[in-house]
């Protein structure tokens, strides 16, 4: 990025920092108890917003709450659980009145070929990935509908636009919450609520490491693709090239905005590997064009 890019970002994410003190926003993310979710918690706080704080172990994001007083609202929230998410909504609405801005951040990874996947994992994989995120936003479009106005943000991933060997369960729930997004944004942009998808690149965070999950199933046929795959994913832990702060700041400036984009893509990884699958795409769309349109019923 060139030094002038960056200066601009930089002064856009201070100006929308600045404009949030004068009119505080609540907010309700999901998945704080570290990375990009205890970033975007840190930052909101730290810009006067009023952000309800939540983790499955309420314990890991009490102190946080606490220190910024009656702004921070601790409450445990474990997505796959409906009593849960129900409990911690209406908790976030009694203390604050509402919610401005929803993140479905809660979720993560899941290191398998296809083949290996174990049958109950990936059912608790998108359990949290997708089933997820459609019961947080079941429980907070309400209000946004009577309010006719609200940010969504869902939490995808550059895998949720290309998919590798190694990671497939996990890139086929990304891709699903990209569709279920695009077609929820065309149901409540009407009705003064926005959708966001985030899309970031390898961010220095556990995602890679602690928070990482694999199939015990090791095949030899997939060494050399999802084994190998395996292998890099593993070892770029804590090496990423993203910072979960600063892409917590990009994500508050956008959500800012009059109109914010349906999708977001964040560090230069996401973006050459968005632009680099944009290429492939439409390579091999040109390329069948002629069989493409040959399935057409015939105008006689």
């Amino acid at each position: 990025m060139r030094n002038q890019d960056a200066a601009e970002i930089d002064g856009l994410i201070k100006a929308t920092t600045a404009a949030a003190g004068e009119s505080a926003r609540v907010w309700l993310i999901t998945g704080c108890s570290s990375g990009l979710g205890r970033a975007l918690a840190e930052h909101a706080l730290s810009r006067g917003d009023r952000v309800a704080v939540t983790a499955r172990d309420v314990t890991s994001v009490t102190a946080l709450a606490a220190a910024h007083g009656d702004r921070g609202l601790a409450l445990s929230l474990d997505v796959t659980d409906p009593a849960s998410v129900a409990t911690a909504v209406e908790a976030c609405e009694k203390e604050f009145g509402r919610i401005d801005i929803l993140v479905n951040n809660a979720g993560y990874g899941y290191l398998a070929a296809v083949e290996e996947g174990e049958d109950a994992a990936v059912r608790a994989l998108y359990d949290t990935n997708v089933h997820g995120v459609v019961a947080v936003l079941k429980a907070v479009l309400p209000g946004m509908r009577v309010r006719r106005s609200g940010r969504i943000v869902n939490v995808s991933s550059f895998g949720g636009l290309a998919a590798f060997a190694g990671t497939g369960y996990y890139h086929a729930t990304k891709f699903a919450l990209e569709g279920l997004s695009e077609s929820l944004a065309a149901e409540v942009t009407p009705l003064g609520i926005s959708v966001t998808l985030v899309e970031p690149g390898g961010l220095r965070t556990q995602w890679a490491g602690s928070s990482m999950r694999q199939s015990g199933t090791r095949l030899t046929d997939y060494v050399e693709t999802a084994g190998r795959r395996r292998s890099s994913t593993l070892a770029v832990s804590g090496r990423q090239p993203g910072d979960p702060a600063r892409a917590a700041a990009a994500i508050a400036a956008v959500v800012d905005t009059e109109h914010p984009p349906l999708r977001l893509l964040l560090g230069s990884d996401a973006l050459a590997g968005a632009r680099a699958r944009i290429e492939r795409l439409r390579g091999e769309i040109d390329a069948n064009e002629k069989l493409t349109v040959s399935s057409d019923v015939v105008q006689v």
